[in-house]
């Protein structure tokens, strides 16, 4: 093993930054080899550093990291969830298109698939939707179409340098780790981010991650049912960036009938088509609830709405007129241009 990664898996003691910084060296020095990739990524998969270290590592990357645009997208909020819980359709992602059609600026940060049936990338390629692989591009399909779906480059490059280290180890056997990270490792210059969080509560730890200074303001989403979205089947619970909560009650907003079921996946071949039906509203009670809170969650956090009972109804409306749909189908014969 490195000399540079005992201090970090061994966890007698915090790792600090001196010690994740000699880390990240060492992989981009070319010094580290499978093992010792497939060590660190283990140790992160079985269970996150503590709160120090684990800020220390985040940190540690940042400094790695091209330098952010000096100003954000104002009113412009990025969608992304940690992963597990009940399996789901993408309602990020459709969510994303609902409220990009009532006019919220929406990025859409995500990946492969880790755990999930089909993740966001594997979706838009099924769709023909491009993502964008720089900001200019990104901001290019903001100021377009109100809506920019990002690709790995907003991630740091050492995840893709461990990826190919492990190989042929795929990158699936630590996916809870990816997953549960990824939404805090996304840098793209948004004022806001939804962050559905799932298993139910929000660990220490990622409360951590979503109040360190000069990150977008981060609403953590979290629900009785374990689901890293709002659903509209039970209590939702929204943990604000200033501290606070807000309980969002089953059937105060939407209808609150059905169960984790209506919102299942179905099969890769049949996901694209799928969810252009969950596009329209027709795909079932539950589902077209379940969008409309998620949408109208994006539309309070950005700003572009301050009540949520409007904004669920203009969420309604995108389902029914066809908006995010058509929408859906501008953005595939959008190019990349930037």
């Amino acid at each position: 093993m490195h000399p540079a990664l005992v201090p970090v898996v061994d966890r007698r003691a915090p790792a600090g930054p001196e010690q994740w910084d000699a880390l990240w060296q060492a992989l981009a020095d070319g010094a580290l080899d499978r093992g010792d990739a497939l060590a660190l990524l283990a140790s992160l998969t079985a269970a996150l550093p503590e709160v120090d270290s684990l800020l220390a590592m985040i940190d540690a990357l940042d400094r790695r990291r091209p330098a952010r645009p000096a100003s954000s997208w104002a009113g412009t909020v990025n969608v992304v969830g940690t992963g597990g819980g009940p399996p789901t359709v993408n309602l990020s992602t459709a969510a994303a298109l609902v409220a990009a059609a009532c006019g919220v600026r929406v990025v859409k940060s995500g990946s492969r698939a880790h755990t999930a049936r089909t993740g966001s990338i594997d979706l838009l390629d099924r769709l023909g939707v491009p993502f964008a692989a720089s900001l200019d591009q990104a901001s290019h399909h903001l100021d377009t179409h109100g809506i920019a779906f990002t690709g790995p480059f907003v991630y740091p490059v050492q995840l893709a340098r461990l990826a190919l280290l492990a190989v042929p180890t795929p990158m699936r056997v630590f996916g809870r780790f990816l997953n549960t990270l990824g939404p805090f490792l996304a840098a793209v210059p948004v004022s806001a981010q939804v962050t559905g969080v799932s298993g139910g509560r929000v660990p220490p730890a990622l409360r951590a991650l979503a109040s360190r200074p000069g990150i977008p303001g981060t609403w953590l989403v979290t629900n009785l049912l374990g689901a890293d979205e709002l659903l509209s089947m039970c209590d939702n619970t929204v943990h604000l960036p200033e501290g606070g909560t807000l309980t969002l009650r089953a059937g105060e907003l939407v209808p609150a009938g059905g169960s984790p079921d209506d919102l299942a996946p179905v099969s890769r071949d049949a996901a694209a088509e799928h969810f252009r039906a969950v596009l329209t509203g027709r795909a079932g009670g539950p589902l077209r609830a379940t969008l409309q809170l998620n949408a109208a969650a994006l539309a309070l956090a950005s700003g572009h709405r301050d009540d949520w009972a409007k904004a669920v109804a203009e969420a309604g409306a995108a389902l029914d007129d066809g908006a995010a749909l058509d929408l859906l189908e501008r953005l595939k014969g959008a190019d990349r241009a930037g």
